[in-house]
C-alpha cells in the first residue's frame, strides 16, 4: 500500500488501534517524506526547473487541500479513536515540525542545481549531482547524454583549487563583550569568578543580606516571586552569602550574572538585565581600599582621564555604603545633556560589609572586615558604547548587533 492510500483510510481502517502501531505508522510517513527529498536533492533539477519542482514536492505533501500533512490530519486525528487522540496529536505534532523541512525555503536551500555545457562547450548542461559530488565522470548514455553531442563526455570533478564557501561570522554580544571586559580587570587583581541560582531563596535574598521584611523591595511591584519563599533574584547578592558558606575568609570573588526585577521596559528599564557584584573580605579592610580599587577600575574601564566620586547613601547589606560617580565620558566633565550638566555620571554602589551580613555568612565581624559593590553591565555598555536605548541588547537584531 503506498503512502498516499495509507493517508487516505483511518486509523481504524488501516487495522491500528494501539500506541505501537500509531509510532510506526507516523515513522513510515516521516522516512516516506526524507526518501523524496533526498530524491529531489540528489536529482539536482537544471536552475530552470529547481524551483518548480520544489514547489510541487512542498505542495504534495504541505498543500492546505489535499496535501498529505492535511489528509493525516483529517484521517487519521481528527477521526481518531478517544483513547488514541493524545498519542496521535503527540505524533501528528512531531510530523508537523518534522515537515518543516518541506518548506520552499529549505528545499531552495537543500537543492542544489546541476551544473551545465552547451552543446559548443562554452557552458555547462544539466547533469547528475550524485555524480559531481562523488567526482565521477558523465558518460553519454547517462541521463545527460541528450545534452552532449557526438559522444563527448564532460569531466566533472570538483576543482579543488577554487576558494570554498565560507559562513559569515558573528561578533561578541556587546553585553557579554562588556562583561568580560570587566572580568578581566578584577581577575588582574586576584578576584576570581563566583556564581549562582537565578531562582533564589527569600533567605539568600532578603534575610541573609540583613534587608528586613518590611522593605519596599520585598514587595510584589518590586520582586519577581516564584512563590512566597522563592524569588527570581533580584541582584547577584545572594552569591556574598553562599560564598562566605563556601569558601570562609578571606575571601576575593566578582559575581556575574542575570537579575530580574518587576520593572516595565522601557529605554533604560528591563526586567532582566545583567549585574556585576564584588566582595572583598580580609583582615583589615577598610573603605580607602575599597576606593583605591573601584578607582583604579573606573581608569581602566573608562580611560586614565576619567575622575572618580563617592558620596554617601544607603543600603541595608552595607554600612557605611556609598555611591561612586566618574567624570562624565562624553564631556569630560564640563557638563552635558548626558550628565544633566553636572558633570558627573553616577555608576555603582558600594560600602563596607554589614556585620550582620559577615555573621550570616559565618564570618567573625570582630575579627574581618570587608567591602562589596554592585553594577549594571547594561549600564556601562550603553556608556561605552553611545547607545541609549537599553531594549537594543534583547531584541536580536542584525544591523544593531553587526557594528560590535
Amino acid at each position: 500500500m503506498t503512502i498516499e492510500e495509507k493517508v487516505g483510510k483511518t486509523l481504524a481502517e488501516l487495522a491500528v488501534s494501539d500506541a505501537p502501531g500509531v509510532a510506526s505508522l507516523f515513522a513510515e510517513v516521516r522516512a516516506a517524506m526524507e526518501e523524496e527529498r533526498q530524491t529531489l536533492v540528489l536529482k539536482a533539477p537544471p536552475e530552470n526547473q529547481r524551483e518548480r519542482d520544489c514547489k510541487a514536492l512542498r505542495d504534495r505533501w504541505l498543500a492546505r487541500k489535499n496535501g498529505l500533512i492535511s489528509q493525516v490530519d483529517e484521517n487519521w486525528l481528527k477521526r481518531s479513536p478517544k483513547e488514541l487522540k493524545p498519542v496521535v496529536g503527540r505524533h501528528f505534532n512531531e510530523l508537523r515540525q518534522f515537515s518543516s523541512r518541506m518548506e520552499l525555503e529549505r528545499l531552495l536551500g537543500d537543492v542544489p542545481a546541476g551544473l551545465r555545457h552547451s552543446a559548443k562547450g562554452d557552458q555547462i548542461q544539466w547533469h547528475d549531482a550524485a555524480a559531481r559530488l562523488a567526482g565521477q565522470q558523465v558518460r553519454p548514455e547517462d541521463d545527460l547524454g541528450q545534452h552532449l553531442k557526438d559522444g563527448i563526455a564532460y569531466d566533472l570533478k570538483p576543482d579543488l583549487t577554487l576558494p570554498g564557501y565560507r559562513r559569515p561570522l558573528g561578533s561578541i554580544h556587546p553585553v557579554t563583550r562588556v562583561l568580560r571586559e570587566i572580568e578581566d580587570i578584577f581577575l588582574g587583581l586576584g578576584f576570581r569568578i563566583e556564581t549562582g541560582p537565578e531562582v533564589e531563596s527569600v533567605y539568600y535574598n532578603f534575610d541573609a543580606l540583613n534587608i528586613p521584611e518590611s522593605h519596599p523591595s520585598r514587595d510584589d511591584w518590586d520582586t519577581l516571586y516564584v512563590d512566597e519563599r522563592t524569588v527570581l533574584r533580584t541582584h547577584t547578592s545572594p552569591v556574598q552569602i553562599r560564598a562566605m558558606e563556601k569558601y570562609g575568609a578571606p575571601l576575593y570573588i566578582i559575581v556575574p550574572g542575570k537579575v530580574y526585577r518587576h520593572d516595565n521596559p522601557d529605554a533604560s528599564h528591563s526586567p532582566m538585565f545583567h549585574q556585576i557584584e564584588g566582595l572583598a573580605v580580609d583582615r583589615d579592610i577598610t573603605f580607602a581600599d575599597l576606593k583605591g580599587t573601584l578607582d583604579f577600575f573606573a581608569r581602566k574601564f573608562f580611560g586614565e582621564k576619567v575622575r572618580t566620586s563617592f558620596h554617601p547613601s544607603f543600603f541595608p547589606f552595607t554600612e557605611p555604603s556609598g555611591e561612586v560617580s566618574i567624570s562624565c565620558v562624553i564631556c569630560d566633565g564640563r557638563g552635558c545633556r548626558t550628565c544633566k550638566e553636572s558633570g558627573w555620571v553616577e555608576v555603582m554602589g558600594c560600602g563596607m560589609v554589614h556585620p550582620e551580613v559577615l555573621r550570616h555568612g559565618g564570618i567573625d565581624p570582630d575579627e574581618y572586615t570587608g567591602w562589596a559593590f554592585g553594577l549594571g553591565v547594561e549600564r556601562y555598555a550603553m556608556m561605552k558604547y553611545g547607545i541609549n536605548d537599553i531594549q537594543l541588547f534583547y531584541q536580536s537584531d542584525v544591523r544593531f548587533l553587526e557594528q560590535f
